[in-house]
């Protein structure tokens, strides 16, 4: 593989334009070739901030350009399978926008078909780079609690009213279950592993609203209870992360800095502090630390997406093993399905 990887990004709307164009352009070996978009005021955007970057409208450009190594797929969701399996049989490396897919089926056939292929596939699960995530991975790792008994984390927004985008319409791979679910259900699993059972609760509340807008997924283990959930109209924040061990506790409020930085116009590239959680948002610990009682802050680690795409590349290189891996992203698929299935038929539903 040479070591300059020239990149194809389908789509550049929020998630194109703030998840992953300015990371990309911050990441060392990585190259933003190809843009393919078609509506006028991203086009706009795309001339002013990457200049030297090529804007298509038809992805048959990226897919047949022989200079693109890797395609990120950035599409409404229920695109990403039939992109994905074109850029794959293109001969393309493939990074997909979370969630995964809409369907465990969907996934699997991606993965059996870069297997085949022997091309690199993987899901953009940036929040395993969020500043306080990788707080409590290294909190728990340190067995700073001791054995962990049970771990609660809640992505929660208030939005009393609906936007008009897909996400909030009655179509597959829609609503905060795939969106925001994704992200707490990849790093629960990326912690604890595969659970034994699901258990999953999913409404609608806003008053009109056509797609799941609050949820609560319970996770069982042997030795630990995990509890992930999400809702749109939590206007007093609650906790993000509660840590609950045999030695002690953590608790933190507060969101990650780096998408309203990037939301901002902001980036890696022309930060001198990215990913830095001021004092006030960082997180409570309580526990027994060599014999001494201990209550106080925890600094929270730097967080930074360009984790992803630096894993990524150098795995393309041959240097670095795949950190978000195709079973895992799966997985999270497998747990949302799971969760539906146990909200329907009001039970728990084994892992399998």
């Amino acid at each position: 593989m040479i070591e300059r990887i020239n990149v194809g990004l389908i789509g550049f709307g929020m998630s194109g334009r703030v998840f992953h164009a300015p990371i990309l352009e911050a990441v060392h070996g990585l190259r933003l070739r190809k843009i393919f978009e078609r509506k006028e005021e991203n086009i706009n955007i795309i001339r002013e901030k990457y200049p030297q970057t090529i804007i298509v409208d038809n992805v048959d450009s990226l897919f047949n350009d022989e200079n693109i190594h890797l395609v990120v797929i950035a599409s409404p969701n229920t695109l990403h399978y039939d992109l994905a399996r074109r850029a794959l049989e293109s001969g393309k490396h493939v990074v997909v926008e979370k969630p995964f897919t809409v369907t465990a089926y969907e996934a699997e056939a991606l993965i059996d078909l870069a297997k085949r292929k022997g091309l690199l596939l993987t899901v953009y699960q940036n929040r395993r780079w969020d500043s306080d995530f990788l707080t409590v991975r290294k909190i728990i790792e340190d067995g700073l609690l001791g054995s962990i008994v049970e771990y609660e984390a809640h992505f929660d927004r208030f939005r009393d009213y609906f936007k008009n985008n897909w996400r909030e319409k009655d179509i597959p791979g829609s609503g905060i279950l795939y969106d925001l679910g994704s992200h707490l259900i990849d790093q629960a699993l990326s912690l604890f592993g595969e659970p034994s059972e699901v258990f999953g609760n999913t409404l609608i509340q806003r008053q009109g609203g056509e797609t799941v807008d609050n949820f609560e997924i319970i996770l069982k283990y042997p030795d630990k209870k995990v509890t992930l959930k999400s809702g749109m109209l939590v206007r007093e924040p609650l906790p993000h992360f509660i840590v609950l061990g045999t030695k002690g506790s953590f608790i933190k409020y507060g969101m990650d800095v780096q998408e309203e930085d990037l939301k901002k116009g902001l980036s890696p590239k022309n930060s001198d502090d990215w990913g830095r959680e001021p004092e006030n948002l960082w997180g409570t610990i309580n526990t027994d630390i060599n014999g001494i009682h201990f209550i106080g802050k925890i600094e929270s680690l730097l967080g930074d997406y360009r984790g992803f795409y630096e894993n990524v590349y150098n795995a393309l290189l041959g240097k670095e093993d795949l950190a978000v891996k195709p079973k895992q992203a799966l997985n999270t698929i497998k747990v949302i399905e799971m969760a539906m299935r146990s909200n329907r038929e009001k039970r728990w539903v084994e892992f399998a």
